[in-house]
C-alpha cells in the first residue's frame, strides 16, 4: 500500500508544560513538570457518571448555551493519574478545556467511555467492541492487537479519503515524515485511523559524574575503547576519593531484552558492534527486508565485551534481574559513575546531592562505533493511535479540533505559550511567562493540566529544537522556548541535555519497522523465543555460558519459529509500505 497520508510530530518543547511524546509506561516528559498531581477523587467520580453517559447517536448537534448549534463528539480516554484535579463543579466532560472548545469551535467533547489503567482501559474498549454498546465516535487504542480486532470487526471507519480532503496541511506534513506509524492501520490499501501525535521520543544521552572524571583527570568517552577504560577506573581508582572500592562504572537494565527505549539502557553498547541490527527491534536489511536485530552477528561480539565487564566487576552485577528505575537507583545512590538515558531522567537522579553533595552531573553524547558511525537506540513515534465509529460523519470537525490542539505546538494561535493562562502557564505583571505553578501569581496547588483533558493522553508535540535553538541563542518566543530557556537557569544539566538531544534525535533513533499484530507463528512461538533470547543473554554476560552459546541460539532461534517469523512479518511489510 503506497498510500499513506502522514505527517510527524518534532520532540516536546517543554519539559513544563508539554506532555509530548513518551513511552506509555510511564516514561513522558511529564518527568519534569512541576504542576503535575494525581488526580484522584473529582476523576475516580467522573469515571462512573461520564462512562454511562452514552450519547444515543455519533456526532450528534445539540442546542449550544446562547442557542448556537454544538456539535457532540464522543470520546473514550483513558484516565491519566497525573491529570490534575477539576475545580469545585468541573469534571471530565465538564472543565476548561471542553469549554474552550465549545466557545473557539462548537464542538462538545463528551467522553462516554472512560478507563483507569491501561488494563482496564483495554478491557471496556474490548466490552464496547463486542458488546451491545455503542463506541464512541473516537477513541484510542494502545495496542497493535487491539487495532487488528477493530479493523476486523467493521465497526472502524475507513479514513484514507478524509485524510486527503480534511487533515490540515501542518498536520500532513508531520504524519508524511512517519509513515511507519500508519502500518498497523493499514489493511488492503485502506488505512483506519491516525497516530496520536507522531512525534520522535528524546534521544538518550550518556549522563556521567562530571566529578569523577575531574578527580580521575579523565575525559568522557567517544568509543567503546574508552567507555572501557571510564568504567575501570571509575571500578577501581577511588573515583570518589573516600579509600573503599564502593563504585563501579555503568548501570542498566536487563530484565526486557537490553533494550529499553527509556532509561539505564545498554543498547548503544550493543549498537557499536551491530550498528542499526540492535536487540528487540526490526530494520529494513539492504535489501529492503525486515531482520531482527537479537540475532545479528555484532550483538555476538557486544555480549562478549560484557561479560569481561561482568566478571571484572565493571558494571551492575545484578542488572539481568533489574528493572530501569531500580538500576537508576544505583547512579543515585552513588554507587555508579555511567547511565544512559533521556534528558529528563537526570532530574531523576539528582537526589545523588543529597548523599553525596559534591556529586556533579553531566550530559554527553553516545558512543559511536569503532568506524565514527554513531551508535542508535530505539525510538517510539507516537503515543497509541486514534479510530474512529463507522458511522461517524464528523472527520471535517474533528481535524480542525485536533490542528487546534496542535497550536500549542506550534506555538501558534489560541495557544503561543499553553492552553490556559493559570494552569499550565501564567503571565505576571511584569510580562513574565512562567510554568512552575508555585510561581504563578497567586500560586497554584494541584493544577489542572488542560492538555490531558482532551482526546488525547498527553499534550500534542512536535519535532523542535527549542533548547538547541535557545543554547545557541536564539531568543524565546513560544512556551517551548521560554520554557526551555526557563530551564537553563533552573535545571542547566537537564537543559544542556536536551539541547543535545535536540540535535542529534534524527541522527541516532530508529522506530521499530515492526508494528502490527503478532503473526500466525509468533502467536505460538514469540514468548518461548523471547524467553530463549533473554536467558542466552543474561547467561553470556553472567558468565554462565561461552560466547559460542550465541551461535546456538540463533540456530534456535531459526528453527523454531523465527524464519517462519521473519516470513510472516516481511510478507506483512511488502503489505503495507
Amino acid at each position: 500500500m503506497k498510500r499513506r497520508k502522514a505527517i510527524l510530530c518534532m520532540v516536546l518543547a517543554s519539559v513544563m508544560v508539554f506532555s509530548g511524546c513518551g513511552k506509555m509506561d510511564g516514561g513522558s516528559s511529564d518527568q519534569g513538570s512541576s504542576s503535575a498531581s494525581e488526580s484522584s477523587e473529582s476523576s475516580e467520580s467522573s469515571d462512573s457518571s461520564s462512562a454511562s453517559e452514552s450519547t444515543e447517536s455519533t456526532g450528534t448537534e445539540d442546542a449550544g448555551n446562547a442557542g448556537d448549534s454544538l456539535l457532540t463528539i464522543t470520546i473514550a480516554k483513558q484516565l491519566d493519574e497525573n491529570a490534575g484535579r477539576y475545580a469545585e463543579g468541573d469534571d471530565i466532560n465538564n472543565n476548561p478545556m471542553t469549554r474552550l472548545a465549545e466557545e473557539k469551535l462548537g464542538i462538545k467533547m463528551e467522553t462516554t467511555l472512560l478507563g483507569g489503567d491501561a488494563g482496564n482501559y483495554d478491557t471496556k474498549l474490548r466490552l464496547a467492541l463486542t458488546g451491545s454498546e455503542d463506541l464512541p465516535d473516537v477513541f484510542p487504542v494502545y495496542g497493535t492487537q487491539m487495532i487488528s480486532d477493530m479493523i476486523e470487526s467493521g465497526r472502524v471507519k475507513d479514513i484514507t479519503e478524509d485524510i486527503e480532503n480534511y487533515m490540515p496541511d501542518r498536520l500532513k506534513e508531520i504524519y508524511d515524515k512517519y509513515p511507519e506509524t500508519f502500518y498497523p492501520l493499514t489493511k488492503d490499501g485502506k488505512i483506519y485511523g491516525i497516530a496520536c501525535s507522531p512525534c520522535l521520543t528524546d534521544e538518550q544521552v550518556m549522563v556521567i559524574r562530571q566529578d569523577w572524571l575531574d578527580n580521575l583527570g579523565l575525559e568522557a568517552p567517544t568509543n567503546m575503547d574508552e567507555f572501557e577504560a571510564v568504567i575501570k577506573a571509575f571500578t577501581e581508582d577511588d573515583p570518589d576519593g573516600n579509600g573503599q572500592k564502593d563504585t563501579y562504572g555503568f548501570t542498566y537494565a536487563g530484565d526486557s531484552i537490553y533494550n529499553t527505549g527509556w532509561v539505564a539502557d545498554p543498547v548503544n553498547l550493543f549498537s557499536a558492534y551491530s550498528g542499526k541490527n540492535i536487540p528487540g527491534m526490526w530494520y529494513e536489511d539492504e535489501n529492503g527486508d525486515l531482520m531482527y536485530g537479537s540475532i545479528h552477528e555484532g550483538n555476538k561480539k557486544a555480549l562478549e565485551r560484557m561479560a569481561q565487564w561482568h566478571a571484572n566487576g565493571w558494571i551492575f552485577q545484578e542488572a539481568a534481574a533489574t528493572g530501569a528505575w531500580d538500576a537508576m537507583m544505583q547512579f543515585t545512590e552513588g554507587k555508579a559513575g555511567i547511565f544512559i538515558g533521556r534528558p529528563w531522567a537526570i532530574g531523576s537522579v539528582r537526589d545523588v546531592t543529597s548523599v553525596h553533595p559534591d556529586a556533579v552531573m553531566k550530559a554527553y553524547p553516545n558512543i559511536r562505533q569503532d568506524n565514527g558511525e554513531p551508535t542508535y537506540q530505539t525510538a517510539q513515534v507516537n503515543d497509541g493511535w486514534l479510530m474512529f465509529n463507522a458511522d461517524f460523519d464528523h472527520m471535517e470537525e474533528f481535524f480542525k479540533y485536533y490542528d487546534w490542539l496542535y497550536d500549542v505546538a506550534f506555538g501558534t494561535g489560541d495557544f503561543q505559550y499553553g492552553y490556559i493562562q493559570d494552569l499550565d502557564y501564567d503571565i505576571l505583571d511584569d510580562g513574565t511567562v512562567v510554568f512552575d505553578s508555585a510561581l504563578f501569581d497567586p500560586p497554584v496547588t494541584d493544577p489542572f493540566m488542560p492538555g490531558k483533558s482532551t482526546v488525547l493522553k498527553n499534550t500534542p508535540a512536535v519535532d523542535g529544537t527549542a533548547w538547541a535553538d535557545v543554547a545557541n541563542g536564539k531568543t524565546p518566543e513560544t512556551g517551548a522556548e521560554i520554557s526551555a530557556a526557563a530551564s537553563f537557569e533552573t535545571a542547566p544539566d537537564m537543559a544542556e541535555g536536551f539541547a543535545l538531544a535536540n540535535v542529534k534525535n534524527s541522527e541516532e533513533l530508529l522506530s521499530n519497522l515492526f508494528n502490527a499484530a503478532p503473526t500466525e507463528t509468533m502467536k505460538k512461538s514469540w514468548e518461548q523465543l523471547q524467553t530463549m533470547e533473554k536467558q542466552v543473554y543474561t547467561n553470556i554476560i553472567y558468565g554462565n555460558e561461552s560466547i559460542d552459546a550465541f551461535d546456538k541460539f540463533v540456530e534456535d532461534w531459526k528453527a523454531q519459529g523465527g524464519d517462519q517469523i521473519t516470513q510472516e512479518v516481511n510478507e506483512w511489510y511488502q503489505s503495507v509500505k
